[in-house]
């Protein structure tokens, strides 16, 4: 049985790396939507607000949720709470 500490330490790493990806989902999604309106310039043939809103956002939520599951994985092999290979 894990000890309190290590339980406080793997919730703590958790919450921190959600906060992390979360603002970032903030920023991509309201704040760079926001401004991109005002860059008037072309990206890949396409107003760079446009691009941003129907590719790059969504190029950057794959990636979240890549990098969360992989993270996750690996502090769940650190302490021990990996569902491991039960076949």
């Amino acid at each position: 049985m894990q000890s309190e500490s290590r339980r406080q330490e793997y919730w703590s790493r958790n919450l921190r790396i959600t906060a992390i990806l979360l603002a970032l989902w903030f920023v991509v999604t309201f704040v760079i939507g926001w401004y991109a309106r005002d860059l008037s310039f072309n990206f890949f043939g396409w107003p760079f607000a446009f691009w941003v809103g129907a590719q790059g956002a969504l190029v950057v939520y794959v990636w979240i949720i890549w990098y969360y599951a992989s993270y996750m994985n690996r502090l769940d092999k650190e302490f021990g709470v990996d569902e491991g290979d039960e076949a």
